[in-house]
């Protein structure tokens, strides 16, 4: 699925691409926009989207740069339907530098409200009211996608942001797998939780979502225990070689398993 991908342009480096899928969102939202102003609210609703999209890449490159500080390589950040997924090619051990680069994300969604919210706040909160098609309008919607994507990002719900905070905090005084049991658990039940309300709700993009991170969270525990038995099949490996004292003066050892 992952491989069904557009690339577009890279960002400091990072291969920025979409999701084939990501054309149907765009559809939508075109429609969307069509029915409710004709062909301007079409390009008002795509051009919405784009801009959300946009944060969502601010979101990302907040964890990758963060990442790339401590030598974790980005190789891309692929734009999904549902948000963004940068890719790296480890997962730090370090319970501090996961913290640091989880957190960058959200930091980055805050800091755009902080910048944003002087420049709508005298026309939206004291006067009378904002146009719809208008800068202020678009400067009040990404105020409110940004304060969304930034809480709703610290739910503790493994592997979204906030589950890998919980996960890194754990860690802090737990074994790493250990730790990441308890945050997979956790995130579970919220999980669970969040698609009953949303089939209750009707509200099924919200279900659909939480499943998708749901399985993605417990991809993630089965690759970081299949790592952990490696690791521990390696450790056992060469605790079990032991050297032979060289047949002549000046020769290096050899080395020879032991008993298994």
């Amino acid at each position: 699925m992952l491989g069904w991908s557009i690339n577009l342009f890279r960002v400091f480096g990072i291969q920025l691409a979409v999701h084939a899928s990501f054309l149907l969102l765009l559809a939508y939202w075109a429609y969307q926009g069509w029915q409710e102003g004709g062909a301007v609210g079409m390009a008002w609703s795509v051009g919405l989207i784009v801009l959300f999209f946009v944060c969502v890449i601010l979101h990302e490159l907040g964890h990758s740069l963060t990442a790339r500080r401590y030598g974790i390589r980005v190789p891309r950040i692929m734009l999904l339907p549902i948000g963004g997924m940068a890719e790296f090619e480890r997962i730090p051990r370090q319970p501090r530098q996961e913290l640091l680069i989880t957190m960058a994300g959200p930091a980055v969604n805050f800091l755009l409200v902080a910048v944003l919210l002087p420049l709508v706040w005298r026309d939206y909160f004291h006067g009378d009211g904002v146009a719809t098609y208008s800068p202020v309008g678009v400067a009040v919607q990404l105020v409110y996608a940004n304060l969304i994507m930034g809480v709703f990002n610290l739910v503790p719900v493994f592997p979204m942001d906030g589950g890998r905070i919980f996960r890194a905090l754990l860690a802090m005084k737990l074994p790493y797998l250990r730790a990441t049991w308890w945050a997979v658990m956790v995130g579970r039940v919220l999980a669970v939780g969040f698609i009953a309300w949303g089939l209750y709700a009707d509200r099924v993009m919200l279900a659909v979502l939480f499943t998708f991170i749901l399985f993605a969270g417990n991809n993630e525990y089965q690759a970081a225990l299949r790592r952990e038995q490696e690791e521990a099949y390696w450790r056992e490996l060469a605790r079990q070689t032991v050297p032979i004292a060289p047949e002549k003066p000046g020769e290096p050892p050899l080395l020879m398993h032991g008993p298994n």
